[in-house]
């Protein structure tokens, strides 16, 4: 299932505030900028900075 695209309009990275990438197919929703992502289950976000994965990115590396 998908999430609500009005909530993805309105959810921020926890951490530094910014736009987070919704990755349907992996279920996550990613910080590019500081190479995390936060699970979404059972189609809710887990916005907990402690519970945030690391993700792969070119970007985060860069910074």
């Amino acid at each position: 299932m998908s999430l609500d695209p009005k909530l993805l309009d309105v959810l921020a990275c926890p951490k530094d505030k910014g736009q987070l990438t919704y990755l349907e197919e992996e279920q996550v929703l990613v910080n590019e900028r500081l190479g995390i992502a936060y699970r979404i289950e059972d189609d809710i976000p887990v916005m907990l900075i402690d519970e945030a994965i690391d993700w792969p990115a070119s970007d985060a590396q860069s910074n």
